[in-house]
Parts: C-alpha cells; structure tokens; sequence
C-alpha cells in the first residue's frame, strides 16, 4: 500500500487515466460508452438518479476534497499556515495564481460570451504538483515543496470557494439546513475517537463510533446533493469540522483509495472528449483562454505576486538576525510558478461546471485543461530538473569544501 501513498505514483497514475480516456473517447465505441456513462441511473433513494460520470465528480470526488479538507486544517492549526507571517508568503502568491489566470482568460474571450469558465485556470492540482516535483526535484530543498503544498492547499481553498458560490443555483435553504445539522453531528461525534476521550480511555469498542460517522457523513452528503449546492462541497465541511486527530487517521485510511481509485476515475472519465474535427479558426475563444491562462497565467501570477510578497517581507525585517531572509530565492518561486500552471482534477471539474450546459465548450474545456497541464508539466520538469542539478551541484561542493584534504 505504500506505493499508493506515494506522490509520484499518485501523478502517473492520474496522467496514465486521462491518457486511457482521452483515447477511449476517440475509439468507434467511444462515444456509445460516453453516451452509456452518462445516462441517469434509477435508484429508490428520493433524487438520486444519477449517471456513472455524476457519481464519480458528484459521489467518490468527495472523498478527495474530504482529504483536502483535512490537510487544510491541518496547515492551519500546527502547519505551515498557523500564523499569520506565515500563511502571508503562500497567500500573496496563491492570490497572484488566481487573479492573473483569471484576468488573462477574461482578456482572451471578452465579448464572446464565454467569460463564466474564468475559474477554470486557478486551479492548481496538489497531487500532479507535487508528483512532478518528487520525480525530477532531488535534491531540491523541503522549503520549496513546503512553499508549493502551502500555496497549493490554499489555491485549492479558493476553489472550494469559487465552487460553492459560483456554481450553485437556486440552493434549497432546508436541505442545507439538514446538511448543516448532519455535519455538526458528525463533528461532535468524532470527537469521541479523540485519544483522551471518555469512549477511548474507557476501551469501549469504536465500531459504533465509526459506523455513525458514516451515516452522517452519507447523509451530509445526500442533503448537499439535494440542497444544489455541489456534493463535493460536503467532502469539505465533514473534513473540517472533524477532530484533527480521527480526522487524520481518516485521511491516512482514505489515501490510498483517493490516489488509486477515486482520481484515477475521475481523470479518465472527464478525460472522455472527442476530439473535435474542426480547423483551428473554428475553436472557441474558450480553449485558447484556458491553454494559455493555465501555463502562462499561472506563471507569470505566482512569480509577480511571490517575488513582491517577498521583497515586502524581508524589506520589513531590516532589524532581524543577520542571514534571516523569509520566503525564497527568485528562481524557487518561478519553480513553485510553473509548478502551480497544471491544473488537471479540480480545473477538470471547474470546466464541466462552467460550461455545464454547452457539451461541446465542455469538450474544449477539458482539452485546454490537458494541453495546459502538459505544457506545465513539460516546462517544470526542465525547470526543476535544471534547479535541482544546481542544489546537488551546490551540495557537493560544499561537502569537498569541508572535507579536510590529506
């Protein structure tokens, strides 16, 4: 199970899935199987029929943002963002991230009607970016990939964000009361795993505990679904009101599950596109907004915001301990830059959502997404090569330098 944990093995297998399904999509049974997938599924709970495509980005997606959820939390209460000072470096530049992608895809399709998949270049993939960063970064100091999972979990809490109040419509105020109420159950239940509680010190079994904390989660779930909210938002709520210590053993339980099963699925599925055979004056302002927000945007937002995040920081330590420099040397924030350009799941999910109701925009979508995410990956797999030969360069030498000579 350990190589399920692993963040490289994790990245592979989410590029190996959208490759299948972008292949199987453009099968001569592609798109029967897409049209099979995508028809409703007849159940006897009240408002479920969904399809295979909607229980997979509505039903197991939610396991992911449960694990995001918990991550977060944790960067926020004893991690790399529980305090201010330094959350403020992470921020500036996740804020960069999402502002300039956003600004240049809105400069791209201004007047043609495609402004709402604006959201679609924020996002960063956390398991993609940090899998790229393990295969070719050795070498490269915990700084940087402490600085990327930092910015990253927070581009992810803006997309959380963007989904829950972008992308619902007409929410159904009772539902979510019920979903409200469902979650605090679960919050106040899960503290009974706490490793000093009265259920654990007392050696009770914890079979019941943890079987009532499924059927609330479930039941969070189902009452998100229904109030039109999206489901996975519910992912979200029960990782953060969970104890952080049931709720990281959880995580660890899940992890496996979420990088082999639940994202393999989801990126192959949304993968599923026809290429579409029309000549390149016909491509909707869409696909080219998002091609190049994703690599470029992102780029160009990280650097910009990071570096002027920086310099204000170490500009206002003037007084501190000599050789005290907060944040990163230049070249690290363009790294984490073109790092945080490959969008993939969450971007995926972005683009079936803003352009829900056009099929063949979503089509283009998801393509610009994959061919954003691959320029990303071609360009911070030679950028993190390149830097990473400079720290082992650097590394060497100053082990030969205190290597007394004979």
């Amino acid at each position: 199970m350990t190589f399920l944990r692993s963040e490289r093995y994790s990245a592979i297998l989410l590029l190996v899935a959208a490759a299948i399904g972008l292949v199987v999509a453009n099968l001569n049974f592609g798109p029967g199987f897409i049209a099979a997938t995508s028809e409703s599924i007849p159940t006897i709970i009240p408002g479920l029929d969904l399809s295979v495509r909607h229980w997979i980005s509505d039903g197991l997606l939610a396991i992911f943002f449960f694990n995001v959820a918990v991550e977060l939390k944790r960067e926020l209460v004893i991690g790399d963002l529980n305090s201010v000072t330094k959350a403020s470096l992470p921020a500036i530049a996740a804020m960069g991230g999402v502002l300039v992608p956003a600004g240049i895809y809105l400069l791209i399709t201004a007047g043609t009607g495609f402004s709402s998949g604006w959201p679609v270049p924020t996002a960063t993939d956390i398991a993609f970016a940090i899998g790229v960063l393990a295969v070719f970064g050795r070498g490269i100091p915990t700084r940087v990939r402490v600085f990327l999972l930092a910015l990253a979990v927070l581009d992810d809490l803006v997309a959380i964000l963007i989904i829950a109040f972008f992308f619902t419509d007409n929410a159904s105020l009772d539902f979510l009361g019920f979903a409200a109420i469902a979650a605090t159950l679960f919050g106040l239940t899960s503290r009974l795993l706490k490793p000093r509680a009265a259920w654990v010190l007392s050696r009770k079994p914890q079979w019941p505990i943890i079987s009532a904390l499924v059927v609330l989660g479930v039941l969070t779930w189902y009452f998100t679904y229904l109030s039109g909210v999206h489901a996975t938002i519910a992912g979200v709520i029960l990782g953060l009101v969970m104890a952080r210590r049931p709720a990281g053993r959880a995580h660890y339980l899940l992890e496996p599950a979420s990088n082999a099963i639940v994202l393999p699925l989801f990126a192959g599925f949304a993968a599923m596109v026809t290429i579409p055979q029309i000549a390149v004056s016909e491509i909707s302002p869409a696909f080219w907004g998002i091609v190049i927000a994703l690599p470029v945007g992102k780029l160009l937002g990280i650097t910009l915001f990071g570096w002027i995040g920086t310099t204000v920081a170490r500009r206002g330590m003037k007084n501190a301990a000599p050789g005290s420099k907060p944040g990163l040397a230049f070249i690290d924030i363009v790294v984490v830059a073109c790092l945080g350009g490959i969008g993939f799941t969450v971007s995926l999910l972005m683009a079936d959502l803003a352009f829900a109701r056009n099929p063949v925009i979503v089509d283009e979508a998801v393509l610009a997404v994959l061919i954003g995410s691959a320029l990303s990956m071609v360009l911070s797999a030679f950028v993190v090569s390149s830097r990473a030969r400079h720290y082992r360069r650097a590394s060497e030498k100053a082990r030969s330098a205190a290597t007394p000579s004979s």
